[in-house]
């Protein structure tokens, strides 16, 4: 009866040991970073346009920045655009927040993609 137990154990470690490398490799994988046309398509487009505009019906209803305007990307800061994404904003309009949907890599490219609306 013992053997049997033992032999159990044995076989059970060696299974164990074998799953283990896909087991941790699978765990620790993260997605790969998108890009920032990705996300903007995917989360901002709807409301500032594919050009930055805001002149969607969305973008208007919800009186979303037009990010093309020359004097708001001068009046702007980097820090304030970043945390816009971040954090939302309730001003003029209700521009939700994506902390939980972009990482600070891709909101860092995003502010960069807005900083190339500039007209």
């Amino acid at each position: 009866m013992l053997k049997k137990i033992y032999t159990f154990l044995i076989v059970s470690a060696a299974v164990v040991l074998c799953l283990l490398p896909n087991i941790k490799s699978t765990a620790s994988a993260t997605p790969p970073d998108r890009t920032a046309a990705q996300i903007y398509s995917r989360y901002c487009v709807g409301c500032h346009g594919r050009d930055g505009s805001s002149q969607t019906p969305k973008g208007k209803f919800s009186h979303a920045r037009d990010m093309t305007d020359a004097k708001w990307q001068d009046d702007v800061t980097d820090e304030r655009i970043y945390n816009s994404i971040t954090n939302g904003r309730n001003v003029r309009g209700n521009m939700p927040g994506f902390k939980d949907k972009i990482n600070q890599q891709e909101t860092e490219s995003l502010v960069t993609m807005v900083r190339g609306f500039r007209k």
